[in-house]
């Protein structure tokens, strides 16, 4: 027996389902722009996030170019004569 058919026989209402997602009830930052205080806020935790990602990808560039390259033959440096 399912469990709609079991409830249904036992007398008890239908399964409400709390699987849906919870909308964001927070203010609009403004009333003509659909972006709420919480969406400001995940989305500069976003920038943070990504913007350190991208000084961790420049230090590694750098280390290449100034380093690696030079060392594995790849290319000699304008400065070293």
């Amino acid at each position: 027996m399912g469990e709609a058919k079991r409830r249904k026989a036992i007398g008890l209402p239908p399964k409400q389902n709390n699987n849906k997602t919870k909308l964001d009830e927070s203010p609009r930052l403004f009333k003509w722009l659909p972006l709420t205080i919480n969406q400001r806020d995940s989305l500069i935790q976003l920038s943070i996030k990504a913007s350190w990602f991208g000084i961790g990808g420049l230090v590694i560039l750098w280390i290449v170019v100034r380093f690696i390259g030079p060392a594995a033959g790849w290319w000699t440096l304008a400065d070293s004569l």
